[in-house]
């Protein structure tokens, strides 16, 4: 090996020693990482709060058509009704 080629693979090696060092300090950082966790859970109790809401107001909706729905369908039904007495007589 020539000296420029030692140089070289000393550098290599450096950076990748760099690399590691960082991975084991960011794994040795347990604030950190916990506050990572905390976050990701936040981010996930959040998106379920919205969807939970979302399925809330949507049942709420149904609830306030519901009576209408039902009014409306007697009087058909009873419009139907009298049509066929009136119509038998």
């Amino acid at each position: 090996m020539t000296v420029q080629e030692i140089q070289q693979e000393i550098e290599r090696t450096r950076e990748r020693l760099g690399e590691t060092v960082d991975g084991l300090a960011a794994k040795a950082d347990m604030k950190a990482r916990a506050r990572a966790k905390a976050a990701e859970a936040k981010a996930r109790a959040q998106e379920m709060a919205a969807q939970v809401s979302g399925r809330m107001a949507a049942s709420d909706a149904l609830q306030r058509r519901w009576p209408a729905a039902v009014a409306a369908g007697v009087a058909i039904a009873g419009s139907v009704a009298l049509w066929r007495w009136k119509k038998k007589r």
